[in-house]
């Protein structure tokens, strides 16, 4: 790990626009902790953790099949994020992420978990559509066009999985396999395997970032940045 870091290219400095978004995406950042004390409270009240992973020392940051979006031929180092489809933190953070992906990801993989927040409606709804459209070889797909469509469906009481199906077929998937997929009980204990090693981990709100396991306490873009920078080396 000691090795000179890679040269990239400068990033461009942001527009005036560019800079709003990130403060918001900062300022979203930052009350992730607050609130989700209280979500935290109210779903483990209510719903325990399957007993095989409930213990921490029980919990895995990254399994065998969890979703790894880059495939580094030398691995520097591991980013893993716990996230929610209709956090609209999560939606406001995914532009930096794609960026810190591409400068990254040929050092560094990244790996997605899912964690749907009892208070979102359609996130576990959201979560299954996706991870049925995986199984068809598309989850990029789905991933890009939840966040995408968040303004459309997102903070609704109502299902959305009428939504989600004919995002599916748009994107051209085998809808009796997707369904079938959706409905499966393996498909569904995945992503309760995912929220149940998040809330081990300490995993209280989303987006949350875990750097070669460590739990990441962000303040800015250029921390973030730095830390991956450091990781990569």
């Amino acid at each position: 790990m000691t090795q000179t870091p890679s040269k990239t290219a400068p990033a461009p400095k942001p527009t005036d626009t560019g800079r709003k978004v990130r403060t918001v995406v900062w300022t979203l950042l930052g009350v992730i902790v607050a609130t989700g004390v209280i979500w935290y409270a109210m779903y483990t009240s209510s719903k325990p953790a399957p007993p095989a992973v409930q213990q921490a020392e029980d919990a895995q940051l990254v399994r065998d099949d969890s979703r790894r979006v880059t495939s580094p031929t030398i691995e520097k180092a591991q980013l893993v994020e716990f996230l929610d489809f209709e956090c609209e933190s999560c939606r406001a953070a995914e532009p930096l992420v794609q960026e810190l992906k591409k400068e990254y990801g040929d050092r560094i993989t990244f790996v997605h978990r899912y964690f749907p927040l009892p208070g979102h409606r359609n996130s576990g709804t959201a979560a299954l559509a996706v991870e049925a459209a995986a199984q068809q070889g598309k989850y990029g797909q789905m991933y890009a066009r939840m966040f995408e469509t968040q303004p459309q469906w997102g903070e609704k009481q109502d299902s959305q999985a009428a939504l989600f199906r004919a995002f599916a077929q748009d994107l051209g998937l085998d809808m009796t396999a997707y369904d079938a997929g959706v409905a499966d009980e393996k498909t569904k204990d995945r992503i309760r395997k995912d929220v149940a090693d998040g809330i081990a981990l300490g995993v209280t709100g989303t987006p949350t970032f875990f750097l070669n396991g460590e739990k990441l306490v962000l303040n800015s873009e250029q921390e973030f940045r730095q830390k991956l920078t450091d990781a990569a080396r």
